[in-house]
């Protein structure tokens, strides 16, 4: 059975969730799309997310959605992290952390499909082992799903690439996030696992990361804190799309996917609750 898994990079905020509103149902519907996982760590303001976010994500199309080092950075999503079976933290966080290890999607066709976070540790706050990690999970993932799936959240690409050398023959699926940057390394891997090293940002491209580019400059440049606020400009959905045989679990295409929000006229955006974000809203 041939599975379609559309992997959706970094949503940032009310732009990155408005191309989502506009765009996601038909292009799901128009090339049948099995699962759609979404990294959505900064889908609030611009740096993490909500319980009512979450609902309208879900609502829009995605089935999974998977988050990185900003997963807590709005306490209200902690409960649902604890009861929701759609949404998971990093699994390589403390093993006090509020949240899921990893999320099983059923998709129409009876398949399942298991996504799991992983963070890295080169540039980034202190983690567990992602390898140790992954390695204690993979036979409980097995049990329960028949396809894996893997969000390498990093900073460093020798880290990306290095997991998803290691996965390969392990897992269907490696993708990358956080650099909000998409790669043109998609391929898959020698033993059957489909790899980028990063799916790149659903949001404003006409910015720093999705933030309007005179603050985030001026921050550089003075080495002084400015708010970062959202930028509005050229909005696309940025992601891969995956087919993955079930039987054997090899993934036999990755195609990048990039899709621009038409009509486009307002490019102000602030935070969800009027707030520009702080400086380190990255």
């Amino acid at each position: 059975m041939k599975i379609k898994i559309l992997c959706i990079g970094d949503v940032v905020g009310r732009p990155g969730r408005h191309v989502l509103s506009q765009k996601l149902e038909e292009f799901v519907r128009g090339n049948d799309i099995d699962c759609v996982i979404a990294n959505a760590e900064n889908a609030a303001g611009g740096s993490g997310i909500t319980a009512q976010i979450r609902e309208k994500l879900l609502r829009y199309g995605v089935n999974l959605i998977t988050l990185g080092d900003h997963a807590y950075r709005k306490r209200e999503i902690i409960p649902v992290l604890e009861s929701c079976d759609d949404i998971v933290r990093p699994a390589n966080m403390s093993p006090n952390s509020a949240g899921k290890d990893f999320v099983v999607y059923q998709t129409s066709k009876g398949a399942t499909v298991a996504v799991v976070s992983l963070i890295g540790r080169i540039f980034m706050k202190p983690a567990e082992c992602p390898f140790a990690t992954i390695d204690s999970l993979m036979i409980k993932m097995k049990q329960q799903a028949d396809i894996i799936v893997v969000d390498m959240h990093a900073e460093a690409t020798s880290e990306k690439i290095a997991m998803g050398y290691y996965l390969d023959g392990k897992v269907s699926c490696v993708f990358g996030t956080h650099t909000h940057v998409v790669t043109g390394d998609e391929k898959i891997l020698p033993k059957g696992t489909a790899y980028i090293t990063d799916v790149g940002m659903t949001g404003s491209h006409d910015s720093v990361l999705g933030r309007k580019t005179e603050s985030v400059i001026k921050a550089f440049r003075t080495q002084m804190p400015f708010p970062f606020e959202l930028a509005g400009g050229d909005v696309r959905m940025s992601g891969v799309m995956v087919t993955v045989d079930s039987n054997n679990k090899q993934a036999e295409r990755i195609e990048r996917v990039e899709i621009r929000e038409e009509g486009e006229a307002d490019t102000s955006y602030t935070s969800d609750d009027g707030r520009a974000e702080p400086l380190n809203g990255f």
